[in-house]
């Protein structure tokens, strides 16, 4: 006699895979041909929760870089969010210049969200932020 457990709901999981493809600029057939999966498996993961294989959800996860933690530990604060980590899969493929660019706005940010720190200027004149 099997013990009766409620099975984990993947709907979340599905749409941030969505979303994560949708961002990186990918279609569906693409992930799933990539995947070695079919299209309509994929659209089920994303669409219905539908489980995943193992292999599927490490493949998923892998590549769109999502935090797992979020999911299964969500009153737990996860090392890095999702979105942390597609910040950091970025920041990886920036140049020098890029990178300086964005630690310029970090800077600013960090700054703006200090109440009463004086807000700096980066000294560029083409500069959005300024």
């Amino acid at each position: 006699m099997k013990r009766p457990i409620p099975l984990y709901d993947f709907k979340a999981f599905g749409e941030a895979i969505k979303k994560a493809r949708k961002e990186k600029g990918e279609s569906r057939n693409k992930a799933s041909s990539d995947l070695y999966i079919s299209p309509r498996y994929l659209a089920n993961i994303e669409n219905k929760g539908q489980h995943p294989s193992l292999q599927v959800f490490y493949d998923l996860v892998t590549r769109y870089d999502i935090s797992v933690d979020e999911f299964f530990f969500p009153d737990k604060s996860a090392d890095k969010s999702t979105q942390r980590r597609q910040l950091d899969a970025l920041l990886d493929g920036m140049s020098d210049k890029g990178i300086r660019v964005m630690t310029a706005a970090a800077r600013e940010i960090a700054d703006i969200e200090q109440e009463g720190a004086p807000i700096r200027r980066c000294g560029w004149r083409r500069c959005f932020l300024c």
